[in-house]
């Protein structure tokens, strides 16, 4: 019996999301039919114009939205950004820098400290077991 090997195939806001853009701002043949994995790694290696222009300038997917502001989606939805951005627009955001930016930016800081601080413990209490294990 031969063994069948199918084709990987995901839907086209799986691709969006991996390709990192938004999906309604895709041609439609992209957004109407399923991307092959092979599919997925030639658009990556060799992106395509309308995806090289809407990786540069937009409109971005909140996750995107919110690494370009240095904040959580979380913190994008409480300052009031629930739709995608263009570029300009969150260049705009950032020279504008409402107060709710500059508190989530704070926010998000201080949970990338608290994160470095945990990870470095763990590592030291790993350190700390490996050392006493040898005595």
């Amino acid at each position: 019996m031969k063994s069948h090997q199918s084709t990987q195939t995901m839907k086209p806001a799986t691709a969006a999301k991996k390709l990192g853009v938004y999906l309604e701002a895709t041609p439609a043949e992209f957004q109407e039919g399923v991307v092959s994995r092979a599919e997925l790694n030639a658009l990556q290696a060799e992106p395509p114009e309308w995806l090289r222009e809407l990786r540069l300038n937009g409109p971005h997917p909140r996750p995107v939205v919110a690494a370009k502001l240095g904040v959580s989606i979380s913190g994008l939805a409480r300052g009031g950004i629930t739709e995608a951005l263009t570029t300009e627009q969150i260049e705009a955001l950032k020279a504008e820098s409402p107060e709710w930016l500059q508190k989530e930016r704070a926010t998000q800081a201080e949970v990338r400290k608290e994160g470095a601080r945990i990870k470095e413990k763990k590592r030291e209490q790993a350190e700390q077991e490996k050392n006493a294990g040898r005595g």
